[in-house]
């Protein structure tokens, strides 16, 4: 009887574990890939393409009953159909021969002519006719169409195709179109605007006149030229192309800027194409590492166009800085348009620009004389930790008075002065990070601007937008509410497109006036597909940082099947900052990496940590200065630790971690900083070793130091606490993953961490992505099943036996 009830007991134990366990839910994860996302999630924003006449605009809407295009006219406040689909639809179907339905018209390239009050657009046919470029060749026959807004019916214009636009790839265009400047052999060329209309019907047009500017362009040190990305073989082909030079004009477009480095001390860097060719190519780019004694020689060439004159800005080249030259900002009804040349800023003869110092810890608002190269420092700002995010000065009351952005007290904000660097006032302060100046309209003394915190009631990463008297005050929100949002204004910022959403709520846009008031509703996107597969919103979260102190938000993601009796292993999913950190704000169409992972049976965490955003307070941003491989890791821990404690469908003993690029080296990190708690890592593109990762990153977060030698020589110190260095630690289950032409962060940083690794004696996985750069491009849907096998594998216990990646195998039709 005893030996009866403990059967019973043991059958009911085991049966009850049985039902606690999770198994991996491959197919749910296969349910959410990238290509059935795009089925079932179309348009999530409104992106507003203002006209230049009044205050109108026109986009597209997608949803799960096809693309409609809308004109809303603000001043009527007015939203209507661009044009009938219905109507449309026929009208190319009768013309073209083509059948088409108002749900799927083709992909339309609108062009606004005739004072905005009619479109163009080309529809390429099924069927042939003979080329009018080839003779004896058959093509597709294309249709030049123009449709007057409100008429009804289509006109013919032509059959002429799209011109081409590689002239786009290489040309500089002057402001006023008599000139326009490009690279060849790394030097300047110029061609007049005859010329270079001959260019844009045929580039191999033999009676094109080019003239020569400059004579001492080399390889490295020149005017332009191809950049990084270019092959061995590559370069040989194209050697006697057409590059190009990228400048600034003077608005009268007597005057270009261009500035020339010289990186020829500077040493190489490789990747190697193994699979391109017959024969592995090269490729060979200059790449500058911390602490190297070399560094870029900068120069600021002023060229005069009538005069044929090159004359210098009194900088000094051998002074190791940063130079970012000021420029004018477009306007939103410019965004479309081919013709956009980079203007200078000041429009009174003047060159703004900004340096900064190799320690990143010095900068200078600076303005030189565009005839006499002559420079005079403004305003300038110090740190002792670095300066990261920098904006250009704004320019107003007829460039008597100008906008700098500083952290000096700690917070990021707006501060107004006179043209000779003298402070009027500070226009923005308190504990919040004022962001992107959106417009100044100089008759009300109103800025309008974006940022982050003001509302302390709410996530402090949610932007908004606010206006304020440049003589100072409290801003005023002009779309307040518990949202992430996202303005896209006018010209005059009379009107802005407002598209808000949290990562748990259905996005929506609206229109609104300059006053904050609502104006009209436009859209809200159409989830009912991803809904109907089971779809569920992840949810926000804010918990402490590991001094208890510091508030850190997060969103955790769960399983659509989620059963809260069960215990999940938890996967955090990683990137450190500074730049970023990996956490939503918004509903995001890219689920692959949060959602997706979740379905196979993780509970999935995204957080913040100190150290990271810069949309928050500098110290916040600042808090890993010198110490960028642990800054971020107690924190990641500290707050997995307290969500266990609120959900006890956590499993804190199975904790995971992954991430690409700072999260690869932060996964590594983690799982040897905390062994025994970090059971599990995927590493993707991992920068392991930042003694060869790109001095900007390095030095800048590191901390760089200047210092002479005994013999009178300066040095740079710098030091980098690197992953391999602690790859004995190594007691879980890590997978490497990189591609082997990473040209940003090198693979050798992924491979010398495997050669400690093996080194010191550990198992571990590794994969190169043959053909992939730091994204790993048409291999992310095999990267994202790989991670897949990996975490389940060491987390829910599943082998994956099936050489066949059949989820993948399953999306493609096997018709050969």
């Amino acid at each position: 009887m005893k030996r009866l009830l403990l059967i019973t007991l043991l059958l009911s134990f085991t049966i009850v574990s049985s039902q606690n366990e999770v198994t991996p839910n491959y197919d749910l994860a296969a349910k959410f890939s990238p290509k059935n996302i795009a089925k079932m999630v179309h348009s999530t924003s409104v992106n507003p393409n203002w006209l230049k006449l009044g205050n109108k605009f026109w986009y597209q809407y997608k949803t799960t009953h096809g693309s409609k295009y809308y004109i809303v006219d603000a001043d009527r406040r007015t939203r209507k159909e661009l044009f009938d689909n219905d109507k449309m639809a026929a009208w190319l179907t009768e013309i073209t021969k083509d059948p088409y339905d108002a749900k799927h018209l083709p992909r339309f390239n609108f062009k606004f002519v005739k004072n905005e009050t009619a479109i163009q657009f080309r529809v390429t046919s099924k069927e042939e006719a003979e080329s009018k470029d080839k003779k004896g060749k058959k093509e597709k026959k294309v249709y030049h169409f123009e449709y007057t807004l409100g008429a009804n019916g289509l006109k013919v214009l032509s059959n002429d195709k799209a011109p081409k636009e590689d002239w786009k790839k290489w040309a500089n265009i002057a402001p006023d179109s008599s000139i326009v400047f490009f690279s060849r052999k790394f030097n300047l060329y110029w061609m007049d605007k005859e010329n270079f209309l001959k260019a844009v019907k045929d580039e191999k047009d033999s009676t094109i006149v080019e003239n020569q500017w400059t004579r001492d362009g080399v390889k490295n040190y020149g005017y332009g030229g191809y950049g990084r990305g270019l092959d061995n073989e590559e370069i040989e082909k194209r050697k006697d192309d057409r590059f190009p030079v990228r400048g600034y004009w003077s608005s009268d477009s007597k005057k270009f800027i261009y500035q020339k480095t010289d990186s020829r001390h500077i040493k190489d860097l490789w990747v190697i194409n193994s699979v391109a060719k017959k024969r592995p190519t090269l490729e060979t780019y200059k790449y500058h590492m911390p602490g190297e004694k070399e560094y870029y020689k900068r120069e600021v060439l002023i060229f005069d166009i009538p005069t044929k004159e090159i004359n210098k800005l009194k900088l000094d080249p051998e002074e190791q800085q940063y130079i970012s030259i000021f420029s004018k900002r477009r306007k939103p009804s410019s965004l479309r348009d081919d013709f956009r040349p980079i203007l200078l800023l000041s429009e009174k003869g003047k060159i703004y620009f900004h340096t900064i110092s190799r320690d990143r810890q010095s900068l200078k608002i600076c303005v030189a004389d565009i005839n006499s190269g002559a420079v005079q420092v403004l305003i300038e700002d110090k740190t002792n930790t670095y300066f990261y995010e920098t904006k250009p000065v704004y320019l107003i009351k007829n460039e008597t008075q100008m906008i700098h952005w500083s952290e000096r007290d700690g917070w990021g904000h707006y501060y107004r002065y006179d043209i000779n660097g003298n402070l009027l006032n500070r226009i923005t302060k308190g504990s919040f990070h004022s962001d992107n100046i959106n417009y100044v309209d100089e008759k009300t003394n109103t800025m309008y601007f974006t940022a982050h915190g003001f509302d302390n009631s709410i996530d402090p990463y949610y932007e908004h937008t606010y206006k304020i008297s440049l003589t100072g005050g409290t801003p005023r929100a002009l779309n307040p509410g518990n949202f992430n949002t996202s303005s896209r204004p006018s010209d005059n910022h009379k009107y802005f497109v407002n598209n808000y959403s949290r990562v748990n709520t259905i996005p929506k846009s609206e229109l609104r006036s300059s006053d904050g008031s609502l104006v009209m509703n436009l859209e809200t996107a159409d989830l009912s597909s991803l809904f109907e597969a089971g779809y569920q919103f992840p949810e926000p979260f804010k918990a402490k940082a590991d001094d208890g102190i510091t508030d850190i938000y997060g969103v955790i993601y769960k399983p659509f099947d989620f059963d809260e009796n069960k215990k999940y292993p938890l996967l955090e999913y990683v990137y450190p900052g500074p730049q970023t950190e990996s956490v939503n704000k918004s509903f995001s169409q890219r689920m692959d990496r949060l959602d997706r992972m979740a379905q196979l049976g993780f509970i999935v965490i995204t957080l913040g940590n100190r150290g990271g955003h810069p949309d928050r307070s500098k110290w916040y941003h600042n808090y890993g200065y010198g110490n960028a491989r642990d800054y971020g890791l107690a924190d990641k821990k500290y707050v997995a630790e307290q969500l266990a404690n609120r959900h006890s469908f956590i499993d804190i003993n199975k904790v995971g971690i992954y991430g690409h690029s700072g999260g690869g080296f932060m996964s590594t990190a983690a799982i040897l900083v905390y062994p025994d708690f970090f059971k599990v890592a995927y590493s993707q593109a991992g920068n392991h070793d930042n003694t060869m990762y790109n001095s900007w990153w390095a030095e800048t977060h590191y901390g760089v130091k200047e210092k002479e030698n005994k013999e009178g020589e300066v040095e740079w110190m710098i030091d980098i606490d690197k992953n391999p260095s602690l790859a004995k630690n190594l007691k879980g289950k890590l997978f490497l993953v990189t591609g082997d032409i990473d040209n940003n962060v090198h693979p050798g940083a992924t491979i010398r961490m495997a050669n400690e690794l093996i080194k010191a004696n550990k198992r571990f996985d590794f994969m190169l992505l043959p053909t992939q750069r730091h994204g790993f491009g048409n291999m992310t849907e095999y990267n994202f099943w790989l991670r897949a096998d990996h975490f389940t594998k060491h987390l829910l216990g599943n082998n994956e036996s099936s050489v066949d990646m059949n989820h993948i195998n399953n999306q493609i039709p096997q018709s050969r």
